[in-house]
C-alpha cells in the first residue's frame, strides 16, 4: 500500500478565505468571508518548512485563496516573513493587480500564476459578486504585469470542450506571454455541484486538438502535455514503474484559523456527519511536521482513502499516470473516499492520456 509521505514538496497557505470574484464554478463555501490567518499560524508553518526547506531540493509556498491579494501587501508580507529558503508563489484572479503589488512581486520573487479562462467571451462564470463581467480587470491586471516584467503562469477552467476549443485557447494564452499553463476541465467538487460530465469522445479529442495546437509552436509549458510526455516517455524506456513517487504528497493546505487539510485541498471548509471537518489537526496546537508524521491515522477518511487507491490500483489501467482519483473528486462525486474512477480521472486523466495517443497515432 502507498503511504502518505512525512515530507510534502510544498504546502499551500491560505491567507485569507475572501474573494473579491464570485465565479459560479468556484468550489470555496466561504469566499464572501474575511477571514484573516494570523501570524502566529504562519510562525508555526514555518517552524516545520523553514527544515524541509534546508535539505537539496526545491520547497514550495503556494499563497491561495479566496484571493491572496485581498489580505493587502502588509499582511501577506508578515505572513511571508517567518518562511526562510523557500520559494513564495501565489494564485491571483489579478483584479487586484497594480504597480504596487508588481513592486512587492518582484522585492520578493514571487513566482505568480493567473486564474483567466481565454478570451473575454469564455470568461462568463468569472463575475463580481453584483454578478458583473470581470474580464477588463483581469486583463488590466495581466498587462500590469507585463509592463513591469514579471513572469507568470495562467490557469484555464474549461467547462464545455467542444470542437475548436483547444486551439483557440492555445493561440489565445501564446499571445497573452504566460510562460505555463494549466488545462483544468471543470470538476464537481465543492459548492460547484454541476456534473462535469463532457462526454468521452469529446474532452478526448479536446486534448488531442490541444497537442495538435502545442506542437505547432510550443513555446508554452503546457503543464498536462508535459505530465503526459514524461509518462510516455518511461513507458517506452520501460521505466514507467518510477513515475509514481513511492508515498503520496500530503499537500497539506493550511486554513486561515491553522487547521491541516491533507490530500486535496478543496476538502477545506466542510463538515460531514460521518468524516467531521476533514481536519488532519491544527498547526497551533501540534507542530506540521508531527501533523504529517501520523498522516495515515490523521483523520477518520484518511485510511478509507488510502483503500481507495489500492482499489484503483488493483482495477485500473491507467494507475501508473494517474496515481489513483484525488480525494476531493471521489468525496464530492461518490459521497466516501475509497470509490474508484471519478468524472474528474475520465476528464483530464484518462481522456489526456488517450487524448495525446490519439494525435500521436499510438492508439
Amino acid at each position: 500500500m502507498r503511504g502518505i509521505s512525512p515530507v510534502p514538496s510544498y504546502v499551500v497557505m491560505q491567507p485569507t478565505t475572501l474573494c473579491n470574484l464570485d465565479c459560479t464554478y468556484c468550489y470555496l463555501p466561504f469566499r464572501a468571508r474575511d477571514n484573516r490567518m494570523s501570524p502566529e499560524v504562519a510562525r508555526a508553518v514555518a517552524d516545520s518548512v523553514n527544515v524541509w526547506a534546508a535539505g537539496d531540493d526545491r520547497f514550495s509556498v503556494v499563497w491561495h485563496g479566496g484571493e491572496p491579494l485581498a489580505a493587502g501587501r502588509q499582511a501577506l508580507a508578515e505572513l511571508m516573513a517567518p518562511f526562510t529558503g523557500v520559494e513564495h508563489h501565489v494564485q491571483t484572479n489579478a483584479t487586484l493587480v497594480d504597480d504596487a503589488w508588481c513592486e512587492f512581486f518582484a522585492a520578493h520573487r514571487m513566482h505568480v500564476s493567473v486564474s483567466v479562462d481565454g478570451p473575454a467571451d469564455l470568461n462568463g462564470h468569472r463575475v463580481d459578486r453584483a454578478g458583473a463581467p470581470s474580464y477588463r480587470r483581469i486583463r488590466r491586471g495581466i498587462e500590469t504585469l507585463r509592463r513591469h516584467g514579471i513572469p507568470f503562469s495562467a490557469l484555464c477552467v474549461v467547462g464545455a470542450p467542444t470542437p475548436g476549443l483547444a486551439t483557440r485557447l492555445y493561440d489565445y494564452f501564446l499571445d497573452l506571454g504566460c510562460d505555463v499553463l494549466g488545462i483544468n476541465i471543470e470538476e464537481q467538487e465543492g459548492v460547484n455541484a454541476r456534473v462535469n460530465d463532457f462526454g468521452t469522445e469529446a474532452v478526448r479529442a479536446f486534448w488531442a486538438e490541444l497537442v495538435a495546437a502545442w506542437r505547432r509552436d510550443p513555446r508554452i509549458h503546457v503543464r498536462e502535455i508535459e505530465w503526459t510526455l514524461r509518462y510516455a516517455g518511461a513507458v517506452l524506456t520501460g521505466d514507467a514503474d518510477d513515475v509514481l513517487p513511492a508515498a503520496l504528497d500530503p499537500i497539506p493546505t493550511i486554513a486561515a484559523d491553522g487547521r491541516v487539510f491533507l490530500l486535496s485541498p478543496e476538502l477545506a471548509g466542510f463538515t460531514d456527519a460521518r468524516y467531521g471537518d476533514f481536519s488532519s489537526g491544527n498547526v497551533l496546537r501540534t507542530p506540521l511536521a508531527s501533523i504529517l508524521a501520523g498522516a495515515a491515522g490523521s483523520a477518520d477518511w484518511v485510511p478509507e482513502y488510502l483503500r481507495g487507491v489500492e482499489a484503483c490500483r488493483s482495477t485500473c489501467p491507467y494507475f501508473g499516470f494517474c496515481g489513483g482519483a484525488h480525494a476531493a473528486n471521489r468525496y464530492f462525486e461518490h459521497g466516501r473516499f475509497d470509490g474508484t474512477q471519478t468524472r474528474h480521472c475520465r476528464n483530464s486523466k484518462i481522456c489526456l492520456l488517450e487524448g495525446v495517443l490519439d494525435h500521436a497515432g499510438a492508439r
